[in-house]
């Protein structure tokens, strides 16, 4: 089957510490802040925040392709503001076999850029790479720097 992997940069405005500090509390921030996306982040495993933390994640009607979504955290280093998370079950993984997810914010100016990257294998050659996903992960950045923006 295909494997590849795509990458995607978002500036954003507000403070880059801010801004990870929001990411970081997605659990939390994200169903409240974001109701249109996310129905709900439940943590199954863990505090939600560390390796091996387990959360299930139900998305909004308006998700494309993916309903539920149950990752696990990786990795993470607070200092250097990345995370590293595997999708270990639900409706992504009908599409790839393997899908990792990597999300790190750098600050720059006044703002920053946060660096979206995935790794995936398809379940069948037919399956397009991941884009719409892609899509997904900017524009909930581009939200969440609004958000912050307000907060």
């Amino acid at each position: 089957m295909g494997s590849g992997q795509l990458h995607v940069d978002v500036e954003f405005k507000s403070p880059a510490d801010k801004f990870w500090g929001t990411v970081r509390d997605s659990t939390t921030v994200f169903p409240k802040a974001f109701p249109q996306d996310y129905k709900s982040i439940e943590v199954l495993e863990g505090d939600g925040k560390a390796p091996g933390s387990v959360r299930l994640i139900t998305y909004s009607e308006g998700s494309p392709i993916v309903k539920i979504s149950k990752e696990k955290i990786d990795a993470v280093n607070d200092a250097e503001r990345w995370v590293a998370y595997s999708v270990i079950d639900g409706d992504l993984l009908k599409f790839y076999k393997v899908f990792k997810g990597k999300i790190h914010v750098i600050p720059k100016g006044e703002g920053g850029i946060v660096k979206w990257s995935c790794e995936f294998e398809r379940a069948s050659e037919e399956i397009p790479d991941p884009n719409v996903i892609k899509e997904f992960a900017v524009k909930n950045f581009k939200e969440l720097d609004e958000f912050v923006l307000k907060a």
